[in-house]
């Protein structure tokens, strides 16, 4: 028996929100068109071209896709995507590591808690949570990580947890709770995650996230916030010779933190 759980406007094709299918052999392709043919001619069809299909909490698009077949006890969410809401993914590859940022929404009650269970659930992966504000771009964001990944790998981290040094390392502070006072998450303030693990287990917390997930943005606000924040003068950006001039002073701080 497989379990089918209606999320969104998806609802609005059946009269009720979750029900069984018997048959347990079905692949994800299958279902779908099981399900077009049940919906009831009073209600709206189901728009097949925009929704995620989720097995167990893991998008099937990062299993066998339509493919994917179905076994006896598997609960399958049916999640509308909503436009606007089919967000790139932004990967960094750095020493044969594959990291991935994500950008979260603002709006959860208890982000720390959020990320403390994350880390829980997902303890194959390195995460870190940083303010949106400091992290200036996608070139700032690969030196800095670049650096942390460099002082694991010769034995001068910051601090004995990877997630803690990256932390630090964008705070440009040598003090854990300085760091985390400047750069560490806030409620009501987007923040990016830095996630490093293999693409398996990338893929799980991707479908996990992808509902509180928003485009990645990096915006003039950040130049001039960064700028003020870390005390960079016009002077000191002139004197640079280069087309990434503040993500290279400020990966410049973070790397003479160095032990």
């Amino acid at each position: 028996m497989i379990k089918i759980k209606l999320l969104g406007g998806a609802k609005k094709s059946f009269p009720t929100d979750n029900f069984d299918i018997e048959n347990d052999s079905l692949t994800v392709s299958q279902l779908i068109q099981l399900l077009q043919k049940s919906v009831p001619k009073d209600l709206p069809q189901l728009d097949i071209k925009n929704i995620l299909i989720a097995i167990n909490g893991v998008d099937s698009s990062t299993l066998e896709g339509l493919a994917t077949v179905l076994k006896d006890r598997d609960v399958v969410s049916i999640i509308p995507v909503v436009h606007g809401g089919n967000i790139k993914r932004t990967w960094l590859d750095i020493f044969k590591t594959r990291i991935e940022l994500v950008e979260i929404k603002n709006d959860l009650d208890d982000p720390i808690k959020f990320l403390e269970d994350l880390r829980q659930k997902h303890k194959d992966l390195i995460i870190q949570g940083i303010r949106s504000s400091y992290i200036l771009n996608l070139d700032h964001a690969k030196k800095v990580i670049t650096i942390s990944l460099v002082a694991q790998k010769i034995g001068s981290m910051l601090s004995n947890k990877p997630e803690t040094d990256l932390l630090m390392r964008f705070a440009c502070t040598r003090q854990i709770s300085k760091a985390i006072h400047k750069a560490g998450i806030k409620r009501r303030e987007n923040f990016i995650l830095i996630v490093i693990g293999k693409n398996s287990s990338l893929n799980k917390l991707y479908s996990e996230l992808r509902q509180i997930m928003t485009p990645i943005s990096f915006t003039k606000n950040k130049f001039d916030f960064l700028k003020k924040e870390f005390r960079i003068s016009t002077k000191q950006l002139q004197s640079v010779i280069s087309p990434t001039l503040l993500a290279d002073l400020l990966a410049e701080k973070s790397a003479v933190l160095f032990r």
